[in-house]
């Protein structure tokens, strides 16, 4: 079986979730974890793994909502230490794509939440873009670890983040056309690696034109088992025990 370690299984982008579990289990996924990046979907996150076994959830204050009540998600998360489907503090970090005007509060949120997960010894879950150095200074001030989620930088730097003690989450963007992220994925050890899909986003070629769900992540594995010219079951038992390594599920 192969996990989905990072989507968004919100209500606003997937209506029917037993429909998306349904299709995701022909393709051999068995379970998922499904990641907050706002206030309001902490909210959402905690009401879907209530009701689901398989998909565990990740709580946490993305970049472009670093304006959320703060406070607010910091009670949510310790008041459910002990709920066994949350395994991570995510999705969190920093992104500059559409600039720097927020800098300091996006690294404000980004070191407070990365506070909570050493004081609660908490995986993280990191979005960085266009935004590394910023994003290795904020990680080496605190004892986490956790996985790099959706990485799309050099091998210096996935080794750097590798040496940290972080894994690199690989997606359905190494299977575009013009994506040089493959090159630099096969040279990354595979005992460092978590598959993901990002759902709703990144849906892997050949189906970019619909929507993106937990059932292409067999894609995104046999992708990544033909660039490392290995077996799918080879990627898909090490990718599975990595799930387990880093979010202790």
């Amino acid at each position: 079986m192969l996990v989905d370690s990072h989507c968004h299984l919100n209500k606003e982008f997937f209506d029917n979730i037993d429909k998306l579990r349904e299709d995701a289990f022909k393709s051999r996924v068995g379970m998922y974890i499904s990641a907050a990046d706002s206030l309001s979907s902490c909210y959402e996150m905690l009401e879907l793994a209530s009701l689901y076994e398989d998909i565990y959830i990740a709580l946490g204050i993305h970049p472009e909502h670093c304006n959320d009540d703060y406070d607010e998600y910091e009670n949510i998360l310790i008041s459910n230490l002990n709920n066994k489907k949350l395994v991570a503090i995510g999705e969190i970090g920093l992104d500059y794509y559409y600039g720097k005007d927020n800098k300091e509060q996006q690294i404000k949120i980004f070191e407070r939440q990365l506070a909570l997960a050493e004081k609660y010894n908490m995986p993280v879950v990191v979005h960085s873009r266009d935004a590394t150095l910023d994003t290795i200074e904020c990680l080496k001030k605190y004892k986490v670890k956790g996985v790099i989620h959706c990485f799309s930088g050099s091998l210096q730097t996935a080794l750097e983040y590798i040496k940290m003690g972080f894994y690199i989450g690989v997606g359905g963007v190494m299977t575009f056309k013009k994506a040089n992220i493959k090159e630099v994925i096969k040279e990354i050890p595979l005992d460092r690696i978590l598959l993901e899909t990002d759902s709703p986003f990144l849906t892997p070629e050949p189906y970019r034109k619909y929507r993106n769900e937990p059932k292409y992540i067999r894609i995104i594995a046999e992708y990544l088992a033909n660039i490392m010219n290995i077996d799918i079951a080879e990627v898909s038992k090490v990718t599975r025990k990595n799930v387990k390594d880093v979010f202790d599920i």
